[in-house]
């Protein structure tokens, strides 16, 4: 396992893997966010081996959001998915948070690397304010079944925008909604990695 090709750090269960997921970050965040290890832990714990990597432009530089960098950070999700593959002959899921999860269904849709199921964290339908500015336009391409885990509070896209979206799959698709949640997901009442999960798992069945 060479997870230092995608500076990528794995969660690894007890006995052998079902299968493998990697997940990558938000504009402003890393690897480390707390998020993603939860989520990461949680696949962990239910026999998968997960890992949480960092795009290209996070690599470059510790800080700061991405610039230009989207060719190349959609290369390092490719890379991220090929090694999953190299390390099971079971499954590969595949996602991320907001612009990571962005640049995965990018890669999927454009057919450069294929999943089992791709889950995406607070998918960033639109700039917060301006939804005439739609990130859908590559939807309709995606050919693996698709969650999407969303807060009912996210400035980056409403419930019924993303239900409107949703529909533009032509594959099966899951909204798991987190009541009252931001961009980052935070909720007092719900276990989103737990719920999250669960959907990705009824999609691969």
């Amino acid at each position: 396992m060479n997870l230092d090709q995608i500076a990528g750090i794995a969660h690894e269960p007890t006995g052998k893997p079902t299968g493998v997921v990697v997940l990558t970050h938000g504009a402003g965040g890393s690897r480390e966010s707390p998020m993603l290890t939860r989520i990461c832990d949680e696949w962990a714990r239910r026999g998968w081996l997960a890992v949480r990597y960092n795009l290209p432009y996070r690599q470059r530089r510790p800080k700061g959001p991405p610039s230009g960098s989207a060719a190349k950070d959609q290369a390092g999700v490719v890379e991220a998915v090929e090694l999953a593959h190299t390390l099971t002959k079971g499954p590969v899921i595949a996602g991320g948070h907001s612009y990571g999860g962005r640049m995965t269904s990018m890669v999927i849709a454009d057919g450069a690397a294929t999943v089992d199921v791709l889950t995406l964290f607070s998918y960033p339908l639109h700039p917060p304010g301006k939804p005439e500015r739609a990130r859908t336009e590559h939807l309709p391409r995606i050919a693996a079944p698709t969650v999407f885990t969303h807060g009912t509070a996210d400035p980056f896209g409403t419930i019924d925008e993303l239900r409107q979206a949703a529909t533009l799959l032509p594959v099966p698709t899951e909204i798991v909604e987190i009541t009252g949640a931001r961009h980052d997901l935070g909720s007092k009442t719900l276990d989103v990695p737990a719920l999250a999960v669960d959907a990705a798992l009824r999609l691969r069945a």
